[in-house]
């Protein structure tokens, strides 16, 4: 029991801590953020019919909120955005510009956004099944969206070929699907290991959550 007292205090400690951080010291947390984002980026599978190849780098993506917070996660994958798209070759495959993936590095943006501001918001978000499905939504909605899109137009102005709804969901989203529960599974699980399940910094239920089981 003293134990686990201990876990849940250190957790709350660190939280507070990042939530306390100077300015420099959080953008150097950030910028570091970015670099594992790249760095995860080089496990890649490559799949012979599409340009987008199976990656790492969503797993970061769906952590950079939860670990740096609201504002700062998405200025982690802007920062990683912006200087890969100016040429620094961080990307997968050590690439950088403006290519076929492009859109889903833009949809990283708002995916950490959004995932940091309910970490920082709401207690009960830090759940396993609540950060699931957080992430889940991040994932298919606010990455695959832009990503879907840009792919379209690039395959469309690049290529020159304007493929099917079908034949594009094939080149970009049915091949990641179970790749992509499974990173966020494992992402949930590290969130909910982590986060306090109390408040750091004026969570709006505060309070409520004693009464809840947080699975």
């Amino acid at each position: 029991m003293e134990i686990a007292a201990r876990i849940d205090r250190t957790k709350y400690d660190v939280f507070r801590w990042r939530y306390e951080l100077s300015i420099p010291k959080k953008s150097a947390l950030t910028l570091g953020m970015a670099a594992l984002t790249g760095l995860l980026a080089q496990a890649r599978i490559p799949l012979p019919w599409t340009p987008i190849p199976i990656t790492g780098q969503t797993f970061a993506v769906l952590l950079a909120g939860v670990l740096l917070g609201k504002r700062w996660g998405g200025i982690g994958m802007a920062i990683f955005a912006g200087l890969g798209f100016a040429g620094l070759p961080w990307f997968s495959g050590w690439e950088s510009g403006l290519g076929a993936t492009s859109g889903y590095i833009i949809g990283f943006i708002p995916a950490a956004l959004f995932l940091g501001y309910f970490t920082d918001k709401y207690i009960r978000s830090r759940s396993f099944f609540s950060m699931l499905g957080l992430m889940l939504f991040a994932n298919f909605i606010l990455i695959y969206v832009p990503g879907l899109l840009w792919l379209w137009l690039w395959l469309k102005v690049v290529a020159g070929t304007s493929p099917t709804f079908i034949a594009l969901m094939g080149m970009a989203v049915t091949p990641y699907i179970a790749g992509d529960i499974i990173k966020a599974v494992a992402a949930a699980t590290i969130a909910r290991g982590i986060t306090p399940k109390s408040a750091y910094n004026g969570e709006v239920d505060k309070g409520k959550w004693a009464n809840w089981r947080i699975p």
